[in-house]
């Protein structure tokens, strides 16, 4: 499947109607779609005809995370920024995201609303990018997971920013460390969930089309003033977010931690030196 097939966008009634399509593999983010995400964030962001932007994934699942290809390769050794066209270690001259949090944190710069509408999985990868959303739309039984501490990683993709916007610093915490599977009824009880439905795709839409009915330069402007606080100091956290994860990938207990899940045997971490 080609880049430009990896996401599908209809805009009609000045709603933007996004949608991951890689359905046989849960939407799982490999190169291309982690540039169609980008590109598709980038052309929407010019397109003042869009008053409301509704983001899902077709298939069973939101997104489910990284595609097994890309643990693979950091179990082989490779760093991000080695990982061929659309890796999303890559950094565009000017940004304060790589190409991985770009995908999450586009969200927030388009001017206006973003509604996800999430369902089946949302994981690691996938859990960033709709808490990158500014409203969140949850099937009760959609199966969550701040994943990365399950494959020696750490959330890069903006999640400790968002995350520490989002609930209280312990419950974040326990998230990332645990890396447990939660449902989609405990997202909205920890505060991660806008509201729970079991059509969140079509409450989505509702939902935009509400919104769409608003005057566009009021729905801007509110956007804007709540995000001078959502995003504050998020250039520096970003970059911190680089420097450990690019600290993890290849190295010993990383490395441990793909091939003992992979070979479905208790890990053997050594401690750190």
């Amino acid at each position: 499947m080609a880049v430009e097939d990896r996401v599908s966008v209809t805009i009609s009634n000045g709603i933007a109607d996004v949608r991951m399509n890689r359905p046989d593999k849960r939407n799982a983010l490999d190169n291309e779609m982690f540039l169609a995400l980008a590109a598709t964030g980038e052309k929407l962001k010019s397109d003042k005809s869009v008053r409301v932007v509704v983001l899902s994934g077709e298939g069973s699942s939101f997104c489910a995370g990284l595609d097994f290809g890309s643990f693979q390769q950091m179990a082989g050794g490779t760093k991000a920024e080695n990982a061929g066209e659309g890796n999303p270690g890559t950094m565009a001259a000017g940004r304060i995201t790589h190409l991985g949090q770009q995908v999450s944190w586009v969200w927030q710069e388009i001017a206006v609303p973003v509604i996800a509408a999430v369902h089946g999985h949302a994981l690691g990868g996938g859990i960033q990018i709709c808490l990158g959303a500014d409203i969140r739309i949850v099937h009760p039984d959609t199966q969550m997971s701040v994943r990365e501490t399950h494959w020696g990683l750490v959330p890069d993709m903006s999640g400790t920013q968002v995350l520490s916007n989002l609930v209280r610093p312990d419950v974040a915490k326990e998230l990332t460390f645990t890396a447990r599977v939660f449902s989609g009824r405990e997202a909205f009880d920890l505060g991660l969930a806008t509201r729970l439905s079991d059509t969140p795709r079509e409450d989505a839409m509702v939902m935009a089309a509400e919104i769409a009915g608003r005057s566009p330069d009021a729905i801007r402007g509110s956007k804007e003033l709540f995000n001078r606080v959502f995003s504050a100091g998020a250039a520096e956290q970003f970059a911190e977010e680089r420097r450990v994860i690019g600290s993890l990938i290849g190295r010993p207990n990383q490395v441990e931690a793909v091939m003992s899940n992979f070979e479905k045997r208790p890990a053997n971490f050594i401690d750190p030196s």
